[in-house]
């Protein structure tokens, strides 16, 4: 019974640290689809912005 009590801190630290960095990955997995989602639309759209940095690519 002691290890429980002795354990039982660490191991609740521990299954917090694991949700957070679960979280923290999940949004940026989510960041990271939304800013390629934005960048494609604007692809699309032909925004001049995008063309231009296309060209730059192209000449180098």
């Amino acid at each position: 019974m002691e290890y429980v009590e002795v354990l039982l801190p660490s191991i609740c630290v521990g299954g917090l640290f694991y949700f957070a960095m679960k979280a923290l990955l999940n949004v940026d997995r989510s960041e990271r689809k939304a800013l390629a989602e934005a960048e494609r639309e604007a692809d699309l759209a032909g925004d001049p912005d995008t063309s231009s940095r296309g060209s730059e690519k192209e000449s180098n």
